[in-house]
């Protein structure tokens, strides 16, 4: 008995992808790159984070509290947290597991990366942590929040650079008022 898809197409008249799935450039490819996925880097990231806030961690000496519970037990709780799930999390990836596509989004999985906006914000990042000290947090974090506004595509870079600015004042009082938090006042050491 004859399929009504037997000339190859599929229900609505697409075409199947080809035997060696979607990404199939031929054998030695497929074995070059079959054990490496973007979900493998993301464990191993997860992993060593957890590895990297325990290291950080141990420099840190205080007294305990009442409880027993110095300022080192969160952070060895969330670092072991994240060791343990970036384990579990690469032997998934490893024994085949993929995550899932995101079904709400309309994206193209298949487009390549934007490779500028990605150099962009990690350049604004990294001045951001160069000029910290030397500038101040409000005037820094305004750089840090405008930058990344219109590198993400923000159209009126006058209401950007606004709420820039209003933010990094909001976060500073918030956190040095408020918190009793230290961060550096920079230019504007002598004026807040």
């Amino acid at each position: 008995m004859s399929s009504p898809y037997d000339d190859g197409a599929a229900p609505g008249g697409a075409v199947p992808p080809p035997a060696g799935g979607p990404s199939a450039g031929g054998p030695g490819e497929a074995k070059r790159h079959a054990w490496w996925r973007p979900e493998l880097g993301l464990s191993l990231v997860v992993f060593a984070l957890g590895v990297l806030v325990i290291v950080g961690t141990l420099d840190v000496s205080a007294a305990s509290s009442a409880l027993g519970l110095g300022p080192r037990f969160f952070p060895i709780l969330v670092g072991s947290a994240l060791i343990v799930i970036g384990a579990f999390y690469t032997l998934d990836v490893l024994r085949g597991g993929r995550g899932d596509p995101e079904e709400s989004e309309d994206i193209d999985a298949d487009a390549p990366a934007d490779w500028r906006s990605v150099g962009l914000v990690s350049g604004v990042f990294l001045a951001f942590t160069a000029l910290l000290t030397t500038l101040g947090w409000i005037i820094a974090s305004s750089l840090l929040f405008f930058g990344l506004s219109v590198t993400l595509g923000a159209d009126n870079k006058v209401k950007a650079a606004i709420v820039a600015v209003v933010l990094g004042v909001v976060t500073y009082v918030a956190f040095v008022r408020g918190l009793g938090v230290t961060l550096p006042g920079g230019l504007l050491q002598g004026v807040i």
